[in-house]
């Protein structure tokens, strides 16, 4: 059941998005007067639909191949590769009797829908929900860092005061694109101690594999009691009851949690001896460790409390714009570290089977419209690149028509959409690919 609700959230968060980019060229089109002759949510590769019906002239569609979608525009050389309709003299209904400038506008449409889509759910969500936040002055224990962390050189307990000279106000900036983006510079306060420490570049590429918490947990450094124990697990086993402070685990002694987790991973399958402070008295219990080194207990933990800002209608478009603006500026900075080569392509790029995991396996609305609006920003820059077959390949050539006073020539303009139909799905077969090995290794 858990699949078909990624899938199912997968195929509705992609239709809403493909489905509003085709709308912007089609409205685009529609107000130059030029003929639109087909809507498709998907491809109907062969001519072959799911569903199909015609309105005002306009086969309306859902095609078999989920690749996207497209609006097929009269008179344009486009994927659907079809010429027959140049053979004649241009039409005044037709895509290329228009000025250039109008033709333009109707390529980036869908880039513009997307962008305004993208502003309009961060925009929304922050009506609804405003912001929530851990104020970084108020966590007590510092920091809990992974592998990748303690590698470039955080320890335990240090408490990261400031990004790039910038004073950190919310706990939550330390896991943002600005620090795993690498290159940064984090000052930190380790006891009397302020030292600095440099994100590298290429952190991304061990980010990909490991995951977040192998750099710094989202979460800070905190102690805990026992707050619910799990049927079945070892905690119930050695009788451990809420309000219960784990003192120790063998002779090595608890303080925090991660203290504890440390612990247990080199426990697995073993039974162990845990110290534990019940109403004053200290006792000593015997417990199992299952193969993932797990107790089997929920915490209670001593976290700082978070705050919460809200803001009003207008307030809120701002806020919501500068969330969407910043992940279509974030992207891009990503997508010059790989042409840079600071970061490796199959570590950067994320396909449907990633995208799907993304939405998780539960229905969560405000994650779910999180990343709608998250893809809808990535899905504007991926259109936006130069490449033929995609709208900034169109774009590219219109302004190069502008530049010179003429167009180019259909059969210049139908290699390139050749060209650039096959690097699009050499991509997706890589992308796809991509997908499945990393969740194979995961596994």
């Amino acid at each position: 059941m858990s699949i078909v609700i990624m899938v199912g959230q997968l195929i509705l968060g992609l239709s809403i998005l493909v489905i509003l980019h085709e709308l912007g060229h089609f409205l685009a089109a529609r107000a130059f007067g030029i003929k639109v002759d087909k809507f498709y949510l998907f491809f109907d590769a062969w001519n072959f639909s799911l569903f199909k019906f015609n309105y005002k002239g306009v086969e309306y569609g859902i095609g078999w191949l989920p690749l996207g979608g497209y609006v097929k525009i009269a008179g344009m050389i486009d994927e659907s590769m079809d010429t027959d309709q140049l053979a004649g003299p241009p039409q005044p209904w037709e895509f290329r009797s228009k000025p250039a400038w109008q033709r333009l506008i109707v390529m980036l449409g869908g880039i513009i829908v997307n962008i305004f889509l993208g502003i309009l759910i961060f925009w929304v969500l922050t009506i609804k929900y405003g912001e929530t936040y851990t104020p970084n002055s108020d966590v007590k224990y510092g920091i809990v860092p992974g592998s990748l962390g303690k590698k470039m050189g955080l320890q335990v307990g240090d408490k990261i005061i400031a990004i790039n000279g910038k004073k950190v106000v919310r706990f939550e900036e330390l896991t943002s694109t600005e620090v795993i983006l690498g290159n940064t510079d984090l000052t930190v306060q380790r006891g009397d101690q302020t030292l600095h420490v440099r994100v590298p570049g290429n952190l991304i590429n061990d980010l990909s594999d490991m995951g977040m918490e192998q750099f710094i947990s989202r979460s800070p450094r905190f102690k805990f009691s026992v707050d619910s124990v799990a049927a079945n697990s070892g905690a119930k086993q050695a009788g451990l009851l809420k309000g219960d402070s784990i003192l120790a685990i063998n002779t090595a002694k608890i303080g925090f949690f991660d203290e504890m987790q440390a612990q247990l991973q080199q426990y697995k399958n073993k039974q162990v001896q845990i110290t534990i402070k019940r109403n004053g008295n200290v006792l000593q219990k015997e417990a199992h460790i299952d193969d993932k080194g797990v107790l089997g207990f929920f915490p209670k933990a001593d976290l700082p409390e978070t705050k919460r800002l809200t803001y009003g209608f207008f307030g809120s478009l701002p806020i919501g714009a500068t969330k969407a603006w910043g992940t279509f500026t974030d992207n891009a900075k990503g997508l010059g570290k790989v042409f840079k080569g600071e970061v490796k392509f199959n570590k950067a790029v994320s396909g449907p089977v990633a995208i799907a995991t993304m939405f998780g396996s539960h229905i969560d609305w405000i994650r779910f419209w999180s990343l709608v609006g998250f893809l809808s920003m990535v899905l504007a820059l991926t259109n936006l690149l130069p490449i033929p077959a995609l709208d900034g390949g169109h774009a590219l050539f219109l302004v190069v028509e502008m530049i010179k006073g003429k167009p180019l020539s259909d059969k210049f303009l139908e290699r390139a959409q050749i060209v650039g139909f096959v690097l699009l799905i050499t991509l997706m077969v890589f992308v796809f690919g991509n997908d499945i090995v990393r969740q194979v290794m995961k596994k």
